[in-house]
């Protein structure tokens, strides 16, 4: 962080999201968006390379009472988009592009556990696969999404 970061109004929204503290600087003016908070999605590790996060079946299902698919893909969205987001760095941002779900297995409760693995980390394009396992560490999806990377227009 710099010397004069001031935190945000989202610094509390943050550290609930799991976000690490180095990273609330670049997050601080944005938060991590009203849907990760609303599906109860939690980060546990976050590098480009890698960003592994959580979140409850409860709240989040269909109503047959499994893990709505569309939920699966939000989470898949997120993780490969924060990491994405990373691997552009400062002054530029990650744009989703391309995003596909295959679905292996329901889950009626507990935990999804969604692990983002980059495939290809490059100047203009970022592409991530994202396993998502229930408490069991059964595979329930693999999703893959690809980020456009964009400067930000001054």
């Amino acid at each position: 962080m710099t010397d004069n970061f001031t935190p945000g109004p989202y610094a509390a929204e943050l550290a609930a999201a799991g976000i690490p503290a180095e990273m609330h600087e670049w997050l601080g003016q944005y938060g991590v968006g009203a849907l990760v908070v609303k599906m109860g999605i939690h980060f546990l590790e976050m590098s480009p390379e890698r960003t592994v996060g959580t979140m409850p079946v409860e709240g989040n299902t269909q109503v047959a009472g499994i893990l709505h698919g569309g939920a699966h893909v939000v989470l898949a969205e997120t993780l490969g988009s924060f990491a994405a987001g990373m691997h552009a760095g400062p002054k530029r941002q990650a744009l989703g592009i391309d995003v596909s779900a295959t679905h292996h297995r329901a889950v009626t409760a507990g935990t999804v556990t969604g692990t983002c693995t980059a495939i290809h980390l490059g100047r203009t394009l970022t592409t991530h696969e994202i396993v998502m396992t229930d408490e069991q560490g059964r595979r329930l999806s693999t999703a893959r999404i690809t980020n456009l990377i964009r400067d930000i227009a001054p």
